[in-house]
């Protein structure tokens, strides 16, 4: 039993957790048993994880306790998505017949975690192949966003982001190909940071064929947290990921801006009215903190969004159609049979001439960059939405695909991005706004990220919402819609 001391350190953030262990004033095993115990009492109404490493972790914290302190994130507990390798465990990929791949040795960047101290305590859960934006599979069923039951908490990485949000732990680790992470993170109202590709390394001890062409271009880890400073700790262990089983692995040595960069603010014609009002509080906060904002969409979304999705569904239709359609779940082959209706397959040359394009899309959206270096604006256009939007056909599937072109422009273009939470509707649903900028540039946006976080604190860790008419909006609102703009 954790005592009256350690009882609310599952509500700490990382940063804080290492600080606390490092200065002795609680231990590893206490911190990961508070944890534990946490995943015990919420864990059965969520759904987040699909593996507790409970003994391991208990063994862990005691060497950890007895060796002191080795790294930033010292007996500080993580859990994993279930695409990423943990050794001696399988890596399931939310399907069933997955269900004995045990990978031999860590993923790069759970190696880094694990070196910088962390205590991996669970495998969180996820769509089938990670290819829907909700949380469900046959294996282990549906994850619950803890704010709000009967809306989703986002995909692919939903697991982690629900597990962070309810308090199971102060650090996860998902991956980011369509919104896999920003998705998530702003569902369940915590923060995220999709890295750039080839700044974490990425590798798999199992089998298998190479990845798609798009996903060694599109896709990246990172980490979900409570905390803006978390993730840049994060950030700063997982740079140091280099696997010789990675060659596209790049050490990177941040640069530092000389003065507060342009923020260029993109708000869609259809967003909602509270996620529109929310973009414009946290332009009004960074322009408090003296950064120049303007109104401004960044160059060609639209095509840069439908190149995405033609490309993505050239390469599931040629390459993993048939498998997913037998070992996936009705969900599954529902949600990609309606997207592939929405991107039908490219024949081989309009496959290559849509990649080919990708550079002149990449290059107008660098000069954009040079001039605003920030671009501001939704994780999605929409609240998060009711569970099972994504099967209701592909006139639903599309529009969920323009609520989130933005998300997946970052993704297509290979940029970095933060996810951070600015407030909460009337509803008691979390929005989270995301800053992208220039390749490598993360700190840029963890930056203005923080300064977004001080405008719009939210109450996480939060116990799950059995009835969703109880939840109370955050101490701090987005403005409404017709709030004062000088920019």
């Amino acid at each position: 039993m954790t005592t009256g001391r350690d009882s609310a350190l599952w509500t700490r953030d990382a940063v804080s957790l290492a600080a606390l262990i490092a200065e002795g004033a609680v231990t590893a095993a206490q911190v990961v048993e508070a944890h534990l115990e946490r995943i015990e009492q919420v864990d059965s109404e969520i759904g987040a994880l699909t593996t507790v490493f409970a003994e391991t972790a208990r063994a862990e914290a005691a060497a950890a306790d007895r060796r002191g302190p080795t790294g930033p994130l010292h007996g500080v507990p993580v859990t994993v998505k279930n695409n990423l390798d943990v050794a001696g465990s399988p890596t399931t990929w939310g399907v069933a017949a997955l269900g004995q791949a045990v990978a031999t040795a860590d993923a790069p960047a759970v190696s880094a975690l694990r070196r910088a101290g962390a205590i991996v305590i669970g495998r969180t859960n996820m769509p089938d192949f990670a290819t829907r934006w909700h949380t469900d599979n046959d294996e282990a069923g549906p994850t619950v966003n803890p704010w709000y039951p009967t809306r989703s908490p986002g995909g692919s990485s939903g697991g982690d982001a629900a597990a962070v949000a309810a308090g199971m732990t102060p650090l996860g680790l998902g991956t980011d190909f369509g919104g896999s992470l920003r998705i998530p993170a702003a569902f369940c109202g915590v923060a995220s940071l999709r890295t750039t590709p080839g700044r974490v390394a990425v590798a798999s001890s199992l089998p298998g064929a190479a990845p798609a062409p798009t996903n060694q271009l599109f896709a990246a880890p990172g980490p979900l947290a409570r905390s803006v400073r978390d993730l840049t700790t994060a950030l700063e262990v997982l740079s140091n990921s280099a696997d010789v089983r990675d060659p596209g692995w790049i050490p990177v040595c941040d640069a530092t801006d000389t003065a507060l960069p342009a923020v260029a603010v993109t708000l869609g014609d259809d967003i909602d009215p509270q996620v529109r009002a929310a973009v414009l509080g946290c332009a009004d906060a960074l322009e408090r903190a003296g950064y120049p904002v303007a109104e401004l969409d960044p160059p060609q979304l639209g095509e840069v969004a439908a190149d995405y999705g033609r490309l993505v569904s050239t390469e599931v239709v040629v390459q993993r159609r048939e498998a997913m359609r037998r070992v996936g779940s009705a969900g599954l082959n529902t949600f990609m049979d309606a997207a592939i209706d929405l991107f039908p397959p490219l024949d081989l040359a309009g496959y290559m001439t849509a990649l080919g394009e990708r550079l002149t899309r990449r290059a107008a959206w660098s000069r954009f960059l040079a001039e605003h270096p920030i671009v501001l604006g939704p994780v999605s256009d929409e609240l998060p939405w009711p569970v099972g939007y994504d099967l209701g056909g592909t006139a639903q599937v599309a529009t969920m695909y323009a609520a989130h072109r933005l998300t997946i422009a970052a993704n297509y273009l290979a940029l970095p991005a933060v996810t951070v939470p600015a407030g909460v509707s009337a509803e008691g649903l979390p929005i989270g706004v995301q800053l992208i900028t220039a390749p490598f540039a993360e700190r840029r946006a963890l930056t203005a990220a923080a300064h977004i976080e001080v405008a719009f604190p939210m109450p996480t860790p939060i116990s799950p919402a059995t009835d969703p008419t109880t939840r109370r909006p955050a101490p701090s609102q987005a403005p409404s819609s017709g709030s004062r703009t000088t920019w």
